[in-house]
């Protein structure tokens, strides 16, 4: 998963956070000669170029004015588009025996089965680092259809593959798709909501659907292998499904981004009537080049040199990577203590998309505690305090995600009731939800004012999918030589050590940022910004 609202959609959160308009963008300034990012005719094309900008804060073409009821159908669509595409990621985790036998693929010694998963986990972080740019071009609708029409076209290759590489290659071009389509749909929220009360409740099911598609393949697709018996069927029903919502899709998503409206709108003026006339971001806008540069090199600096950031990407990458560890650490516990099918282990992993469906109500709570927080904030008053977004996410991450993996360990006897354990795994499932909403956003509240939430929240994207990809790996490892309750035990310890993280930034969160130059950059602190370390950042 690119976490929710990864890269450019935060970055872009943030701005709109920040703006002082009712609509779209701040006014555009004047450009002056020689500004970094404009390629060498900006200058003299802007002197003799009108600037194209909204026929006022009621222009209906402007997607914040749309009618509350097309805000909500669109919102609507990209949700649903949300749910759906990320179905193909572990759906495929309910055959890894039959896969195995058909193509002689043991896991003996080493799990090899859950390679088309990582494969589908690692094609996600990279692709949304270096195609996710290229979406500022051509705007949400284009995007979002070409890269469903090829993630289609990667989905036949899973369902006639006749060889195990051929389901690992492909997969990893289908997973970097989904990653793709799920950051750009996600950016149909922070297009047509204005402000942080009206986004709260798209926000929160945004990351609440995207988490369910990750989790609610194996109880979907269980049922295939249970009356059906082909693995193949999994990908048949999934090209039925998607290629019945493609015309959906394509006549109810509507462009939303407001750049990109406003400047069709100035190519059909320049066409019509010869005159030079341009859009702010057009003039602005630097190169692709430039702007692929910073896609993959900011986040990782920021990673390496920002002790918060890093601390919360390890903290929310835990979190999310145990969604793809319970895939194969399930099959373990169930089928050697009650001598369940493999089959069935995709149902029982259905108790993980009740606890996140759980966990979704406290964090439009979370989102109450963090507008009240206004009121007591001395550090910028009127202003909410970040760590706000974390008071329930400390609740979360002990009580959900430790205390779940502790009752999933201690609860893992041929002699306790199935539904014991599994009542662990919804306990995860909730505390996953509200630390994954809670640490997305933090972040992108923190380094929103500066200008580096996308980044900030792309490297948090980049550790959630690294470590879906690998964790899982361990686990046939852990599970057999320490045993089922002392394998969970050490990932509950694990969670208890980061759920300290959140406690950390609550009590001494402002002496934090205030050592962060990034931070300061946009006012968090008051104290005076480190100019020197920003630009070296702006170079990077």
């Amino acid at each position: 998963m690119t976490t929710p609202m990864a890269g450019h959609t935060a970055e872009r959160i943030a701005s709109n956070s920040s703006s002082q308009h009712n609509y779209d963008q701040p006014s555009p300034r004047p450009l002056q000669s020689g500004q970094d990012g404009l390629d060498s005719n900006s200058s003299s094309v802007e002197k003799n170029s009108t600037i194209l900008d909204w026929d006022g804060p009621n222009d209906p073409g402007n997607p914040y004015n749309w009618s509350l009821t097309r805000k909500r159908l669109v919102t609507g669509i990209a949700l649903l588009s949300t749910l759906l595409v990320p179905l193909n990621g572990t759906s495929i985790t309910v055959a890894a025996i039959e896969i195995n036998e058909e193509y002689g693929i043991s896991d003996a010694a080493f799990p090899h089965s859950y390679w088309p998963v990582a494969s589908w986990t690692l094609g996600g972080a990279l692709f949304v680092i270096l195609l996710l740019p290229l979406m500022e071009d051509i705007g949400i609708r284009i995007g979002f259809l070409v890269s469903y029409a090829f993630f289609l076209i990667m989905i036949i290759p899973q369902a006639l593959a006749n060889s195990f590489a051929t389901l690992i290659v492909t997969r990893f071009f289908s997973g970097g798709a989904v990653c793709l389509l799920a950051n750009t749909v996600a950016s149909v929220i922070p297009d047509i909501w204005a402000d942080d009360r009206a986004r709260s409740i798209p926000v929160g099911l945004y990351i609440l659907t995207y988490e369910m598609g990750n989790t609610l393949a194996p109880p979907m697709f269980a049922g295939v292998m249970q009356y059906i018996g082909n693995w193949r069927w999994i990908f048949y029903i999934q090209l039925i499904i998607y290629g019945a919502l493609a015309p959906l899709f394509y006549i109810m998503l509507k462009e939303t981004r407001g750049d990109v409206i406003l400047r069709r709108r100035a190519k059909q003026i320049r066409k019509s009537t010869g005159k030079s006339v341009y859009t702010a971001a057009e003039l602005n806008q630097p190169s692709l080049y430039s702007r692929l540069l910073k896609s993959t090199t900011r986040p990782a600096y920021l990673l390496f040199t920002e002790p918060v950031l890093l601390t919360s990407t390890l903290w929310s990458a835990f979190s999310f990577g145990t969604v793809f560890l319970f895939t194969q650490s399930t099959a373990l516990v169930f089928t050697n203590l009650y001598g369940w099918e493999e089959y069935s282990i995709g149902y029982v992993q259905g108790a993980v998309v009740i606890g996140e469906i759980i966990g979704w109500p406290p964090t439009l709570y979370s989102s109450y505690l963090y507008q009240k927080s206004a009121s007591r904030n001395k550090e910028m008053p009127g202003t909410p305090i970040p760590e706000a977004r974390l008071y329930l996410s400390v609740f979360g991450s002990f009580v959900g995600i430790a205390g779940g993996m502790f009752v999933y360990a201690w609860t893992a006897y041929p002699n306790i009731p199935w539904i014991a354990p599994t009542i662990g795994l919804g306990m995860v499932g909730f505390g996953i939800q509200v630390v994954v909403t809670g640490v997305a956003d933090y972040v992108t509240d923190i380094y929103a004012a500066s200008g580096y939430a996308g980044s900030a929240v792309s490297a948090v994207a980049a550790g959630e999918n690294v470590v879906a990809a690998f964790l899982p790996l361990a686990a046939q490892s852990m599970y057999t030589n320490l045993g089922f309750q002392w394998a969970s035990t050490l990932l509950a310890l694990l969670a208890v050590l980061l759920s300290f993280a959140p406690v950390i930034f609550i009590v001494f969160g402002r002496r934090l940022r205030a050592r962060s130059p990034f931070m300061r950059a946009g006012g968090q602190t008051g104290n005076v910004v480190d100019e020197r370390s920003v630009h070296e950042m702006d170079d990077k």
